[in-house]
């Protein structure tokens, strides 16, 4: 990661690996004891935050994940009462068995803070008082580090009022010790765009959600569509402006829920960018293309861009664009000083320079090959400029095939 330019992960406080990498200490006879740590699993959460530190890479912790807790995951969970010494299942109130997917709120794991409707007294009580000792040891080994977000939820549906109350808490944590913490929940619905009703709760309540993680518009949408709605959301959020991260860009299962190939996850990655966003990161394999050999290049393919154009100097400005093709170019620019010209798959589109005049440098960057065009007119390829005149409308054409940055700076 640190030798392509990326520098952001995401990091599941997970609970599916075998029982041997469970947060929770393994007995004897093979049950857990929620009072005990497994020493490797913490062990390994500090490595990571301190490796990650070292090399300047971003955590975004999302502290629960839904998918933990249901179906085959919940089979083998230390918090299953068939699995713990600590509570049956007429004590705390979960069954044994969570046989639908965790698309369905069934699960009241999630429904343990008091301001939830289903909230269920004692039985709710007894499960926090486990779930807020497994918070404050994630606490204790990632509040000294400046590095870190704290996301509460992956894709969540549940009530607002459980990632507000993890929200709260881990701020009052980080307050008694005079640390700053970046704190946010990341909806599900987030693909609807202005439709989404969950995720419309961030908009303006910037004091538990301090960024936004709008991760889903990246799934379901494609082309312009996801241009459209990611824009939206972007609005949205910057009516009190904060960062908005993308900890997931899905692109590589070609799955039912709309993942799309790798192609679609590249295209993603770049519209989250041009449209203003503060990170963007590719979803593991299979859903998404992780850091495969696209993925690099791609980074590599930004860190070059970076390096000319600064991305936070830049905002869309698609009415410069004309003779566009649907999907074919997006463009954001700083008004008379810089263009960035992305093209998902070759094509020529016109930009208009009529109110910048002046001579603009401009620089070919292969987002399939990480790397700038060489200006050369032998073997065939034709010749690429190096330089335009402003003052109209330009015809850009993408070098080859394939997806391409078009950077103008003005002399």
């Amino acid at each position: 990661m640190k030798g392509v330019g990326a520098n952001y992960v995401r990091n599941t406080m997970s609970q599916r690996e075998a029982p041997e990498l469970k947060p929770h200490q393994l007995l004897p006879d093979g049950k857990f004891d929620l009072d005990q740590w497994n020493e490797d699993y913490w062990q390994r959460f500090a490595n990571m935050l301190e490796w990650t530190a070292e090399r300047e890479i971003f955590v975004q912790i999302e502290v629960w994940d839904r998918f933990d807790y249901a179906v085959r995951n919940w089979d083998g969970s230390p918090w299953n009462p068939r699995n713990n010494c600590n509570y049956t299942s007429e004590q705390s109130g979960l069954a044994q068995t969570y046989p639908e997917s965790a698309f369905y709120q069934g699960q009241p794991f999630f429904l343990t803070v008091p301001k939830i409707e289903s909230y269920n007294g004692a039985k709710s009580d007894l499960i926090r008082k486990f779930q807020q000792a497994f918070v404050d040891k994630m606490l204790s080994l990632s509040l000294p580090y400046g590095h870190v977000l704290y996301c509460m939820n992956n894709e969540t549906s549940t009530p607002a009022a459980w990632g507000q109350y993890w929200i709260e808490f881990i701020q009052a944590k980080a307050a008694a010790q005079a640390v700053t913490v970046c704190t946010t929940d990341m909806f599900d619905d987030a693909f609807e765009g202005a439709k989404a009703k969950n995720t419309s709760l961030i908009f303006d309540d910037f004091q538990h959600y301090m960024f936004a993680d709008i991760s889903q518009v990246n799934s379901r949408n494609y082309d312009d569509q996801h241009w459209n709605q990611l824009l939206t959301l972007l609005q949205l959020v910057n009516e009190h402006p904060r960062p908005s991260n993308h900890t997931k860009i899905y692109g590589g299962g070609y799955s039912t829920f709309g993942t799309g190939g790798p192609e679609d996850g590249i295209e993603r990655f770049w519209r989250d960018i041009l449209g203003g966003s503060a990170s963007a990161r590719f979803h593991r394999a299979r859903s998404g293309n992780g850091l495969n050999d696209l993925a690099k290049a791609c980074i590599q393919a930004a860190r070059l861009l970076e390096s000319r154009i600064k991305f936070w100097d830049i905002t869309p400005h698609m009415e410069l664009l004309s003779d566009r093709a649907p999907n074919e170019a997006y463009v954001a620019a700083k008004l008379g000083e810089s263009y960035a010209v992305y093209f998902t798959n070759s094509g020529a589109v016109g930009l208009d320079l009529t109110n910048a005049p002046g001579v603009y440098d401009i620089t070919w960057i292969s987002v399939s090959m990480g790397r700038v065009v060489e200006s050369s007119a032998k073997g065939g390829y034709r010749l690429v400029d190096k330089t335009l005149e402003g003052g109209s409308i330009v015809t850009l054409n993408a070098p080859y095939k394939g997806g391409w940055l078009a950077a103008l700076v003005k002399q």
